[in-house]
């Protein structure tokens, strides 16, 4: 996975991109790695003409075995909260998990704000939490930027990413935006198979049930942003307490 240890099948992938004649730089594109670290696996690993992944696993196999094991780690502490960091890390990755249809850094992103207390983090903070390079953290803000689903705020000269209340309003309606592309695209299909022909009447059909999706997840998303900022706003009048006067 990005920002861990180098698998057998980024290595084969490395291995293809130096046969294909391609520089370090989009091979490490294609792994979402540093140049730095398809560069120093190459040259640990008989350079750019010698590279084979599996003696390449072997090798690395082989010097895993010769290092002694680390010393026992204590436990982390709890948080200013008193939450277990253990626990908020697993939570952050199953959230990661059941992000469907989101890029798997974009998920990873959105995690860590989603459950920092701020929902304001830096990209020094993402790199820090996530141990990626920073490249693969804009990436990940590019994708959640361009849905909606975070905003970028400038902090002197650092760039801040913000996550708020309606994160997940914003987020519905990215999945309506995609029901209505699936609506679109198959009733495209029903004039290319015809109206009254078998495939044409289960397009067309197919058509209008994502159209009746799409207008309920609206009316449903918009719904929730009434309600919430109802409840938001409905601030209970601050009771005088005794010894306090008349209002001016």
């Amino acid at each position: 996975m990005p920002g861990g240890h180098l698998t057998y099948e980024d290595r084969r992938t490395i291995a293809e991109g130096l046969r294909e004649g391609l520089a370090y730089a989009e091979i490490a594109r294609r792994l979402g790695r540093p140049r730095s670290t398809v560069g120093r696996e190459i040259a640990r690993n008989g350079g750019p003409h010698g590279y084979r992944a599996d003696r390449a696993q072997q090798a690395t196999e082989w010097r895993a075995r010769r290092r002694p094991a680390p010393s026992p780690s204590p436990p982390p502490a709890a948080d200013a909260r008193g939450r277990d960091p253990e626990a908020v890390r697993a939570f952050e990755q199953l959230l990661t998990e059941r992000l469907g249809g989101v890029p798997a850094m974009a998920a990873r992103v959105l995690a860590c704000l989603f459950t920092s207390d701020t929902g304001v983090l830096t990209v020094a903070e993402l790199t820090e939490r996530l141990h990626v390079s920073p490249a693969s953290i804009s990436k990940g803000v590019g994708y959640l930027d361009q849905v909606g689903l975070v905003r970028r705020e400038r902090d002197n000269r650092r760039e801040r990413y913000v996550i708020d209340d309606e994160v997940w309003y914003r987020a519905w309606l990215v999945g309506t935006r995609s029901m209505m592309l699936w609506a679109e695209t198959v009733r495209a299909g029903v004039d290319v198979l015809g109206p009254d022909t078998p495939a044409g009447v289960r397009l067309r059909t197919a058509s209008r049930f994502f159209e009746l999706l799409n207008a309920d997840m609206a009316a449903a998303a918009e719904h929730f942003r009434q309600t919430f900022s109802l409840d938001r706003d409905a601030v209970p009048a601050q009771k005088p307490r005794p010894g306090d006067g008349p209002p001016a």
